[in-house]
């Protein structure tokens, strides 16, 4: 097959000369590295990935294909994929097709055959950069100056473009519990796992107010992952601190927030987030947890994280990232709330943290006792 020139130019004005496969065509987008080593349909449709491109680290892509079942939405979020080699055949009793099949199907462009171990240290020294990846226009000023007018991810509201437009019911026979899930770009094996505990839950709009919550009568609160800046998400903020509030004057209702969900909840309670220099995108990160003290390695994707020392009076650090020392999980002090910035419902894995669920599963029977 014919190879068709492809260049990823990023807003620093590096270059990185490759060839397309997927769709061909153009992308754009502010460039980040995942570390896993497999995965790369989970990651694909991620939501917290909207607006990003991502490089995988790992050299050797596409090899297992596609299968349906590992999707954890129902699109490529993902602006653009980038690997060092684009598997040219796939192997799983599973796989349903290529990987490059799978991407023309989605119009989302690939680019393969670049140096990925030199662009990952680029973007580990310099930070996560916004950049283009045209197989259209092979102009490096033309692409740069593309580069460099794409909207920075500080102060961008992604959760309004990834979030459901209604609201749906993933019912349970005989759930013990029933959880009003804010999907701010909520990853489906969350949804699974909250059923697997005996959950009934109801998807929310990320806009949905806390009447409506209450309305449902819920056991409790999932506050879901997702992409972009958290302190842009202003009405979900609002939102957790009104039921915070009811917490505080009505009664227990349980509430647990992953990866932008503890952002919020953070934020809610007044800690500040910040912009980490080229975020944390892996399934090898080793977190340790401050009550046990043991160390659990997990998966993650998060560009934001939230400042240790603007931890208020009231919220406990639970667990710490061993890698850089970040906020990785808090506790309110007195309110059924906690939150991790990790994945505990991680696919494919890890499956270290899956005891987060059952925790709050545990906190919703103890309220309604």
């Amino acid at each position: 097959m014919q190879e068709t020139k492809a260049l990823l130019v990023l807003e620093n004005g590096s270059v990185y000369r490759g060839t397309a496969f997927g769709h061909i065509g153009e992308a754009a987008g502010e460039v980040v590295f995942n570390t896993s080593h497999t995965g790369y349909q989970e990651i694909l449709t991620d939501p917290s990935y909207a607006g990003q491109m991502v490089v995988m680290t790992y050299p050797l892509i596409g090899n297992y294909g596609i299968t349906p079942d590992d999707n954890e939405s129902s699109k490529v979020w993902a602006s653009a994929f980038i690997v060092r080699e684009a598997s040219n055949i796939h192997s799983n009793f599973e796989s349903s097709g290529s990987l490059d099949a799978y991407l023309k199907q989605a119009k989302v462009m690939g680019l393969a055959g670049i140096d990925t171990r030199k662009l990952v240290r680029e973007i580990r020294e310099k930070g996560a950069m916004r950049g283009v990846i045209s197989a259209v226009d092979l102009n490096e000023e033309n692409l740069k100056a593309r580069a460099l007018s794409i909207p920075e991810m500080t102060g961008q509201d992604l959760v309004k473009t990834v979030t459901s437009t209604e609201n749906y019911v993933l019912d349970k026979p005989e759930a013990r519990y029933h959880v009003a899930a804010f999907d701010y770009g909520i990853k489906t094996n969350i949804l699974r796992i909250l059923q697997v505990c005996g959950c009934k839950v109801t998807v929310l709009n990320a806009a949905t107010p806390v009447e409506e919550v209450l309305k449902l009568n819920p056991d409790g609160v999932f506050l879901s992952n997702g992409p972009g800046d958290p302190s842009a998400v202003g009405y979900a903020i609002d939102t957790i601190r009104a039921i915070a509030d009811y917490n505080r004057t009505t009664r227990a209702l349980p509430v647990f927030g992953i990866c932008l969900g503890h952002q919020l909840l953070s934020l809610a309670f007044g800690a500040e987030t910040y912009k980490l220099k080229f975020g944390h995108h892996g399934s090898n990160h080793p977190v340790k947890n401050m009550k046990s003290k043991r160390i659990e390695i997990t998966s993650q994707n998060h560009g934001f994280a939230v400042k240790m020392d603007s931890l208020p009076e009231d919220l406990e650090m639970t667990h710490l990232n061993l890698y850089d020392h970040t906020v990785e999980g808090v506790r309110h002090r007195s309110l059924p709330c906690f939150s991790v910035q990790y994945h505990p419902e991680a696919a494919p894995g890890p499956h270290d943290s899956h005891y987060l669920f059952d925790q709050f599963t545990e906190m919703m029977d103890k309220a309604k006792n």
